[in-house]
């Protein structure tokens, strides 16, 4: 038997406190997909900086006379100039050594450092790269291609590579990173 007036609409309120709790829940777990997706591509760009960075130094022991003679030690950020004679534009447009044989180890090294250059801008989101002769490749506060922090010293080259790795949440500003990797001829 009921005492008072008989409750009306329970189920309803409770199936609406149901269907809130899940929408929480659900908009936690597309929180958490779309914080994974970003880590995933973040942990890409990494891979893909290191790759270019361990792609130059190969160069570079494939050129030791290039190396020894200081023609891979880059003053600024984008000093890769030179005639390139022994390079080819094949059927793509892509500049490509013909053969290395026919090559200086100065118009390798210039020719590395060209292919490398464009390589990293194209595989990397404002992707730019130097590799240098740097006594102290961890710099505090990290070297930037505005200043990359090179200086002449040593024996022990540094590759540096920069890219823009997603939005500060805050600021709005740009994040950039940078993979060192030192190379010992």
């Amino acid at each position: 038997m009921f005492i008072g007036t008989p409750q009306k609409g329970v189920t309803l309120v409770e199936v609406l406190v149901a269907v809130v709790v899940l929408s929480i829940g659900l908009l936690g777990l597309a929180q958490l997909q779309m914080t994974t997706l970003r880590q995933t591509q973040s942990a890409l760009l990494r891979s893909h900086a290191t790759l270019l960075g361990y792609d130059l130094t190969d160069r570079m022991r494939a050129n030791t006379a290039g190396v020894i003679a200081g023609y891979y030690n880059q003053s600024l950020v984008g000093d890769h100039q030179g005639d390139h004679d022994c390079s080819v534009v094949d059927a793509s447009g892509t500049e490509t050594n013909a053969n290395p044989a026919d090559c200086s180890p100065q118009e390798l090294a210039e020719n590395d450092l060209l292919e490398w250059a464009k390589t990293v801008a194209r595989e990397l989101p404002s992707g730019q790269g130097i590799v240098c002769l740097d006594s102290t490749p961890k710099d505090d506060p990290p070297a930037t291609p505005g200043a990359p922090k090179c200086d002449n010293l040593g024996t022990v080259y540094v590759v540096k590579v920069w890219w823009t790795d997603g939005y500060d949440a805050q600021s709005g500003q740009p994040v950039t990173q940078l993979f060192v990797t030192p190379f010992v001829p």
